[in-house]
């Protein structure tokens, strides 16, 4: 299981703590070939967290939970312009010497460049610090962008969503934009109502099998309870219980649900416009696929169409992302 070890330095921002955390544990929950373990690491007298998100914080793990780490992150942190601990920077070389991938976001570019690992190298940081990074580190090429720099074993980017996006590109590196671009999907895109069963499990594997397929099968057509129920060989009152039993939602929300997903998928795969996406998905009209969808995902399918082009194309490095049968490839 390949180690991440989060580097945490006194004051770093209780947001930038969580960064690699949900974004590594996103892609486990959703992929089975996926497992990472997070670990947070500090220097001896550790001094909690800062900024707007501080809470108090203790890291499980000392400088020794680098050592055999696949990757080292050093989120930003408060004092960046003092430098680093020498036993940190120690650390960090050490990891450097023995192969290790290490990424740094925000102010933690500025540990990682007292280190002298990235002298010779282009580098990325918060777009408020590029300057002062440059002027302290002349020997660095500061993007003043903040995008993800990629220069060897070393990749630097902007404050918490460039963190993200960094997190992103590893998980890229480690399993393929298919799984990155689902893991993200996951975080930011995919349906939040309070009665959806946990993405990416399968809704069921029982006597509801068959009944499942044949109801993705015919979205497009109106479907009763009555036409449900006949399919499955079961009373209206004995499916209900059943769907619940085995899918934790009645009938005609596993059915609204369901049409959600496939609209989201149609959105993603292609240009056809929202009246045809809700014919397809038996949605009937615009409106009606627009009330749904912001229901049950908090975003317009027009938004979440644009959105998920542009996760797609930061991933890929296209302008505009998958398009014809490469898009479906891309997404899943």
């Amino acid at each position: 299981m390949p180690v991440i070890a989060a580097l945490l330095l006194d004051g770093v921002p209780g947001h930038h703590v969580t960064t690699p955390a949900v974004c590594f544990g996103t892609a486990d929950r959703c992929h089975p070939q996926v497992s990472y373990e997070v670990r947070l690491c500090a220097a001896p007298g550790f001094r909690s967290t800062g900024g707007p998100a501080a809470f108090g914080l203790a890291a499980p793990w000392g400088l020794d939970g680098l050592a055999q780490a696949d990757t080292v992150l050093v989120p930003g942190h408060e004092g960046h312009l003092d430098g680093p601990p020498p036993e940190v920077v120690g650390a960090l070389r050490a990891a450097a010497e023995r192969g290790c991938r290490i990424g740094a976001f925000g102010a933690g570019t500025f540990a990682l460049a007292a280190t002298g690992l990235l002298d010779g190298r282009r580098a990325a940081t918060a777009r408020g610090l590029a300057a002062e990074l440059a002027r302290r580190h002349p020997r660095i090429e500061v993007d003043p962008d903040g995008v993800v720099v990629e220069d060897g074993p070393f990749h630097t980017a902007a404050g918490v969503l460039g963190g993200v996006d960094l997190c992103l590109r590893l998980i890229t590196a480690d399993h393929g934009v298919a799984v990155a671009v689902e893991t993200e999907r996951q975080m930011f895109l995919d349906l939040r109502a309070d009665d959806a069963p946990a993405p990416g499990v399968p809704l069921s594997d029982g006597v509801l099998g068959p009944t499942l397929g044949w109801l993705e099968a015919r979205l497009d057509r109106p479907l009763t309870l009555d036409d449900i129920a006949g399919q499955a060989g079961l009373t209206v009152r004995g499916l209900s219980r059943r769907f619940r039993a085995e899918t934790g939602l009645p009938p005609l929300q596993y059915l609204l649900r369901v049409r959600i997903q496939r609209a989201q998928r149609l959105l993603e795969r292609g240009d056809e416009p929202v009246a045809r996406i809700a014919a397809r998905t038996g949605l009937g009209t615009p409106a009606n696929l627009r009330h749904h969808f912001q229901r049950y995902t908090g975003t317009t399918p027009s938004v979440y169409r644009a959105a998920f082009r542009s996760l797609v194309s930061s991933l890929t490095g296209s302008e505009d992302g998958p398009t014809g049968p490469d898009r479906g490839a891309a997404a899943h």
